[in-house]
């Protein structure tokens, strides 16, 4: 059982949801990044999910594209994202997820990507530009390695492919809150609740909902009816702030959760 799958388990055990905070690594530096981490782990994170810098990201809204652009000045790449995670397992085993695009796993390679992510202490990663349909080369060499690949579903997703990401997903499923990018206000539709309660018809998986969320009470009102509630772009703006802002906003967060 994956890292991930694990604390899934362990969090339903104690009738709790998950707090998913999403961050950019290397922005503003690779250093910084990992004192991120602790912090987000101190104010109760369970998972977190760290951003791999892209210079023509598909669901990015401005902020983490920002972020990304910063990251990307500083050098940081792939690989080093990968470094980062390795030397984060010198001080905890919380589980870390990689949210990146495509290209460049396929530059990297797949089989080399998955084994170094893997040995280097990464659980799994969300590429919102790889489809289930595309995905058999990486979901084989993710098996072995018990490496957990997590795909999208959204309000706007057929029955069908609701079948399918509930079949290939490990770990949990993303369920994107919006059509629409990072970022954007987040407008709760009465029918998110009964969508979701479909896909559980046709997976046991934890589902994890993203995009938009951005206030304790958003959160509650998502965590009311998800396994998981993920927090990018405000967090992201919280970082370029104080220390003592920032954890006030993330405690703000864990506690609407619970």
């Amino acid at each position: 059982m994956s890292r991930i799958s694990s604390k899934f388990k362990e969090i339903r055990k104690r009738k709790a949801k998950a707090f998913i905070p999403y961050i950019m690594a290397g922005d503003p530096g690779l250093a910084r990044t990992k004192e991120l981490v602790s912090i987000l782990e101190d104010c109760g994170a369970d998972i977190i999910e760290l951003g791999v810098p892209f210079s023509d990201p598909l669901a990015d809204g401005p902020t983490i594209q920002k972020a990304a652009q910063r990251a990307l000045q500083q050098g940081v790449t792939l690989h080093s994202v990968i470094e980062l995670v390795r030397s984060l397992r010198s001080f905890t085993q919380i589980p870390v997820l990689l949210m990146t695009y495509y290209n460049l796993i396929f530059k990297y390679g797949e089989e080399r990507f998955v084994g170094d992510a893997s040995s280097a202490g990464v659980d799994g990663i969300i590429v919102p530009d790889l489809p289930p349909e595309e995905a058999g080369n990486i979901l084989m060499h993710a098996k072995k390695a018990d490496f957990d690949i997590i795909f999208l579903l959204a309000p706007t997703s057929t029955e069908e492919r609701i079948r399918r990401v509930a079949r290939a997903s490990g770990g949990f499923i993303y369920y994107v809150s919006i059509t629409g990018i990072t970022g954007a206000r987040l407008s709760l539709d009465p029918a998110i609740a009964s969508h979701i309660a479909g896909i559980r018809q046709e997976s046991g998986k934890p589902i994890a909902v993203g995009f938009g969320i951005s206030t304790p009470e958003e959160a509650a009102a998502v965590s009311e009816f998800a396994d998981g509630v993920i927090v990018g772009s405000a967090i992201v703006k919280q970082v370029e702030g104080s220390e003592e802002d920032l954890r006030l906003y993330l405690n703000a967060l864990r506690a609407a959760i619970r």
